[in-house]
């Protein structure tokens, strides 16, 4: 494959807010070319937001680039709202932006939480979609978040010793509800620190080899808000360059989703994905060494998904910008240039 680059910044021609229920508006921007081939991309998380480094995957002569904030998330109305914030939720929010602007077919790309989000879409209106381009494969289920939330230790002791610095030994076994109790607390005295806590976590396992300079927001997958350093192994204790408000919403809305195991079933998305989705063209790009969402996930939606492309990157870990990765999601993009919506 020949080396491509990130295209160069480009600025929304067009911003709004939807409103999209009776709590929540959503942040709607557009980018690149106003008469190109839609495309949407969904962000990660849960809670994340999106930001400038996402357009760069996309040819902006080309693609007419989409990109929303979640519900609560980033520039979103009211940041880190949980009431009426739902899985389905959210695919009706891009449903309404599709017909908001009059989109007959997209391309939708995802990844992480993104990917779930993506196929929980497509799997509802496929006859919508002319390809899917998806990252680091996240299905929510049981043994995907015991992982995420105990299971990576092994690898980074020093991260999660890092999380567990503060809890008391006694509820270190159910650090989910722990650090809930402490993110949903109305004195943001005791719940930005935690949320800053909880967010400098997976931070600091998005790549294969972290750098010592490198902020948590080096992943597209993360909003502007975490700007603690980042060490080999866990966050710097200097935290005054740190958004508190913009930490605290992502942690609650992420909070709130993993509570309730996303709100989706991920063995039906699975079953869901081989009856709906066989004839939509697909990418699935997966870091071989991706300690968020390991492998395992992406190969058994690629056998579920037998005419999707599987790449697994064999010297990545979950970031969308490590090198392998940010190369096959710029080739899956420029391939699918070639496809005509109907």
């Amino acid at each position: 494959m020949n080396h491509l680059s990130l295209y160069p910044e480009c600025t929304p021609y067009k911003h709004e807010l939807l409103k999209v229920s009776t709590t929540h508006a959503v942040y709607v921007e557009q980018c690149g070319n106003p008469d190109g081939v839609p495309v949407i991309f969904l962000h990660g998380g849960p809670g994340s937001g999106c930001n400038p480094a996402q357009r760069r995957f996309f040819d902006p002569e080309y693609y007419r680039i989409i990109l929303f904030d979640q519900r609560g998330c980033g520039r979103s109305k009211p940041a880190g709202e949980t009431q009426d914030n739902t899985t389905q939720a959210l695919v009706e929010d891009i449903e309404n932006i599709r017909k908001h602007l009059n989109i007959k077919h997209w391309h939708v790309f995802g990844g992480s939480w993104g990917s779930t989000l993506a196929l929980a879409y497509a799997t509802q209106h496929p006859n919508d979609i002319i390809s899917l381009t998806l990252r680091g494969i996240f299905l929510s289920r049981p043994r995907e978040i015991n992982w995420f939330l105990g299971e990576v230790a092994i690898f980074f002791p020093e991260a999660w010793s890092a999380l567990l610095e503060e809890v008391p030994a006694d509820q270190q076994e159910n650090i989910l509800d722990y650090y809930a109790n402490l993110v949903f607390n109305t004195d943001t005295a005791v719940s930005i620190p935690a949320a800053i806590r909880w967010n400098a976590f997976e931070s600091s396992i998005m790549s294969l080899v972290p750098k010592a300079d490198n902020p948590g927001t080096a992943s597209p997958d993360q909003t502007k808000g975490t700007q603690a350093k980042l060490t080999e192994a866990s966050p710097a204790k200097d935290t005054s360059a740190v958004d508190g408000p913009t930490e605290l919403a992502r942690a609650r809305v992420q909070i709130h989703y993993i509570q309730h195991l996303c709100f989706i079933d991920g063995e039906q998305l699975l079953t869901s994905a081989a009856t709906t989705l066989r004839q939509i063209p697909t990418t699935i790009v997966q870091g071989r060494y991706d300690m968020v969402c390991p492998p395992q996930t992406a190969w058994q939606l690629s056998h579920a998904m037998p005419h999707a492309e599987l790449i697994i990157v064999p010297d990545a870990g979950h970031s969308a910008m490590e090198k392998g990765t940010c190369q096959a999601l710029l080739a899956a993009t420029e391939r699918y240039k070639a496809l005509v919506a109907l």
